[in-house]
């Protein structure tokens, strides 16, 4: 399935080379595709979405059904077990103290001469939050509702509005409903794909335009977010999911294989990485994933991405391990050494970092605190997760006094004339002649 390489081999050279560059935008079809779909909502807008929502989803869709009644969300606490009920609570507990910590505020500095400066923290006005079908509703991806929602919350959002596609009878899962109900969210329609994108970027005459766009989704959806990005802001442009191991010679091939397992079961175009510096490590991680695998519900999808791009490199030290691992820049980072946070301080790029053995990448998926929705294509170079952050913006403050103005008009004036801006230097030079 995987065949161990050498980092010093040119096979191994290569490899990381083409794992160093592996960013990628949607094929040109698929880009001909959502162009022509968001044209179509953003001139058709409710027609275009009842049609799309229709031909892909659910069949018998009527527009009078697309938003998510009260009566649904009542309904669907009692279909919910408990058990996944106190699940969903305990992860919102961990996610929302988490990400409260993130949380900006305004603030303003007084210089001598009475000049004011600043910046005031606001959060804009709404946003959207694309939560996946999930195998056509079947595994209902409630972290996602908690991860997108949450966060928006924290920032002060007054408009959220959730959209996810519905099942072929029309419903949306009971457990998406829960969830978003538990983190105060109302406004739900029952459509997806590029055609929610569109709907959220554009408006129509049902769904309402927002100013942010954010949640994970397939090649559809990730297009049609960068087609719509500068219009609205979207949260980044993220492929499938990730995860690289370091692992020296004491590290658990057992858990190694699981951890690699649970990234190659979410895509077929998943990447699952061990960079290890013990060849027995490699062997026996290589002999794990075969006795894993018929284990997993999900196996082929798991089998083909392994297959495909699954990846374990021998390094000659940890040093080189992390070396190698900047260079990734992977959405999921796995210290599983003796030492982990020896390690932390040089780990220069990576969406999230997992240290040591009992801190399986699941943990962040679920109930850690941390945000899930993370950069990767090796983005993680100059992205982050998301977070509060994502649902604020800053606006400046300047306020100068008659005496700041005095002070400073002889180099405002000087840098304008420089630029040929003498509007800008005449600006100055009227408010002098008036004092």
């Amino acid at each position: 399935m995987i065949t161990p390489l050498k980092s010093t081999s040119q096979e191994g050279r290569q490899k990381i080379t083409a794992l160093a560059d592996r960013f990628q935008l949607a094929d040109p079809k698929c880009r001909e595709i959502v162009s022509d779909i968001i044209a179509q909502v953003r001139s058709r807008g409710d027609e275009a979405v009842l049609e799309y929502t229709r031909r892909f989803d659910a069949p018998e869709m009527a527009l009078d059904s697309l938003r998510a009644s009260q009566a649904e969300m009542d309904a669907a606490y009692d279909q919910v077990d408990d058990a996944i009920l106190a699940s969903i609570r305990l992860a919102k507990e961990r996610i929302w103290q988490f990400h409260q910590r993130e949380m900006e505020e305004s603030w303003m500095v007084t210089r001598e001469d009475g000049t004011i400066t600043g910046r005031l923290v606001r959060p804009v006005a709404s946003a959207g939050l694309y939560v996946p079908g999930g195998q056509g509703g079947k595994t209902p991806l409630v972290s996602s509702v908690l991860m997108n929602g949450i966060p928006a919350a924290i920032a002060g959002v007054q408009k959220r509005v959730m959209m996810t596609p519905p099942g072929a009878d029309g419903s949306v899962h009971p457990a998406l409903l829960v969830a978003a109900r538990e983190i105060g969210i109302t406004e739900i329609y029952k459509t997806g794909s590029a055609w929610a994108i569109a709907a959220l970027a554009f408006g129509t005459e049902t769904i309402p335009r927002v100013d942010v766009i954010v949640g994970p989704g397939n090649q559809f959806v990730a297009e049609a977010k960068r087609q719509v990005m500068g219009r609205v802001r979207i949260d980044m442009l993220a492929g499938p999911s990730e995860v690289l191991i370091i692992a020296d010679a004491g590290a658990s091939p057992a858990s190694c294989a699981a951890d690699m397992l649970a990234q190659a079961e979410h895509d077929p175009q998943a990447l699952a990485i061990l960079l290890t510096t013990s060849a027995q490590v490699a062997e026996d991680t290589v002999a794990e994933l075969e006795r894993q695998l018929p284990l997993l519900s999900r196996e082929e999808i798991a089998r083909t991405a392994l297959a495909q791009r699954g990846v374990i490199v021998v390094c000659a030290d940890v040093d080189e391990a992390v070396a190698l691992a900047n260079a990734i820049a992977i959405e999921h980072l796995e210290l599983m050494v003796a030492e982990p946070f020896l390690l932390l301080g040089k780990v220069a790029h990576a969406g999230a970092i997992f240290l040591g053995n009992y801190s399986p990448e699941a943990c962040g998926d679920y109930v850690a605190g941390p945000n899930h929705v993370l950069p990767t294509m090796g983005t993680a170079r100059i992205s982050s997760a998301l977070g509060v952050e994502t649902f604020l913006k800053k606006s400046s403050i300047i306020a100068y006094s008659k005496e700041a103005l005095l002070a400073d008009a002889p180099h405002i004036q000087a840098l304008a004339n420089l630029e040929g801006l003498t509007a800008h230097a005449r600006s100055v030079a009227v408010r002098l002649a008036e004092m």
